[in-house]
């Protein structure tokens, strides 16, 4: 047990925090308080449902705070609460700066690249979208410009063949995990030497959009198309329009000898159906 444990504060909203905290947990660095999205609607039927981190805090007694903004409101609270150190993790907004140096250590960030590639919001999907062999995590130093801050520590990580955006992502959450409680004690006590990010290669992605899955079924890049299911699995997905301009999801896809081979679909409107089947009906 950590017996000279740092008031933490953490932000951080979907489910990818969680084997953070929990290891911050396991290793005495439990946050004093959780800073995550306000609950939002869901499904269908729009249930009203909190976010991942606030019913880990809620089952650990941490106190929960959901602001719609970071705005003067917030910050007058968050001021005097006296962290010694704020810990971002997917957070999801856009954090301003006099919130990013209150804290006694200021705020880290874990970040899946190796910055300065893939600043911004999707790295992970990026690096597989483009053919990367190797990425990584870094975890930095916040600053008020995206994920421009120094490094405090790094570990390389190789994408193989047949990575997808979650299995990928849950090999370098984990290795987050381990490098943050491993960090935290070190840089608390001064011992650890940032490191500024150079410029060459900085590369920066952005958010996801549904309509970046959308492929020309009969015109296909075969290898790039492989690379838009690995990336964009399980959103926004890969997708095509029939001759009637339905949308036909592709559910399940396989690649061998430098060529897709479609195996399921799901039709708008209709259950999921082999390709095969589907080609039948619309050939």
């Amino acid at each position: 047990m950590n017996t000279s444990t740092p008031r933490i504060v953490f932000f951080g909203t979907p489910d990818i925090c969680l084997p953070i905290l929990d290891a911050l947990s396991l290793h005495g660095y439990a946050p004093a308080a959780v800073i995550t999205n306000p609950d939002r609607p869901v499904g269908r039927k729009h249930v009203l449902t909190p976010p991942p981190v606030k019913i880990w805090a809620q089952e650990k007694n941490i106190p929960v705070h959901q602001p719609e903004k970071l705005d003067d409101n917030f910050y007058a609270w968050y001021r005097n609460q006296s962290y010694d150190i704020a810990l971002v993790v997917a957070y999801g907004k856009i954090i301003p700066e006099r919130i990013i140096v209150t804290p006694v250590h200021g705020t880290l960030n874990i970040h899946y690249s190796l910055l300065p590639r893939w600043r911004g919001a999707s790295p992970v999907e990026s690096a597989i979208l483009h053919g990367d062999t190797m990425t990584g995590v870094c975890i930095q130093k916040m600053v008020y410009e995206l994920d421009a801050g120094d490094i405090l520590s790094e570990i390389q990580v190789p994408i193989h063949d047949t990575d997808t955006t979650p299995t990928l992502r849950a090999r370098l959450n984990t290795l987050g995990a381990h490098m943050l409680v491993d960090l935290l004690p070190r840089y608390i006590e001064g011992t650890v030497t940032p490191q500024p990010q150079s410029l060459a290669g900085m590369t920066k992605c952005t958010k996801i959009k549904k309509e970046d899955g959308c492929i020309d079924i009969h015109n296909l890049d075969h290898e790039h198309v492989w690379r838009m299911y690995r990336a964009y699995t399980p959103w926004p997905g890969i997708f095509f329009f029939d001759a009637m301009g339905k949308r036909v999801k592709i559910t399940e896809m396989s690649y061998a000898n430098n060529q897709c081979i479609i195996e399921k679909v799901i039709p708008e409107g209709k259950s999921e159906m082999s390709f095969e089947e589907w080609n039948k009906r619309n050939t």
